[in-house]
């Protein structure tokens, strides 16, 4: 597996967004796209030899990180790519680590399938087997690697 992007819980998208562009020199690299399973906004962002980044919104106060957000928010999870979703979840699963989310169309990944894992210590996870991303920005559009599919 190998690190996909960091997922930061914001309390406002917007202003989340004027920060990591202004004070890191991060850039929007998609549409802001909305999650209705897990009620979030989401948007990622690019800098030129980083890690990308994924700004995490929550829609309503059901939302699984609303609760978190309104504290502050800040790191909510590690994404890592695999070469198989599943075979990836069972191995993880046979390593003790819990499914939190099992596999399910993800809105920001043009509904490719993606789960959640708890590693203990506070560490969720999220797994996925795609380079798709939902409403990618024209001027900032890498085509997808075929090693990644």
């Amino acid at each position: 597996m190998i690190l996909d992007h960091v997922g930061i819980a914001v309390r406002s998208i917007e202003r989340a967004l004027e920060l990591w562009e202004t004070a890191f020199g991060y850039r929007q690299e998609t549409e802001i796209v909305t999650n209705t399973r897990q009620r979030v906004r989401v948007v990622f962002l690019g800098h030129p030899g980083s890690v990308p980044v994924k700004l995490v919104e929550p829609t309503d106060p059901s939302s699984p990180i609303h609760a978190f957000s309104q504290r502050g928010g800040g790191l909510h999870h590690l994404c890592f790519r695999a070469e198989s979703l599943d075979a990836e979840l069972a191995r993880l699963e046979a390593l003790g680590l819990r499914v939190v989310v099992p596999p399910e169309p993800g809105d920001a990944f043009e509904n490719e399938r993606i789960a959640f894992v708890y590693a203990g210590d506070g560490l969720s996870i999220e797994i996925l087997d795609t380079l798709k991303r939902a409403g990618r920005l024209s001027a900032t559009s890498t085509p997808e690697a075929p090693e990644a599919r």
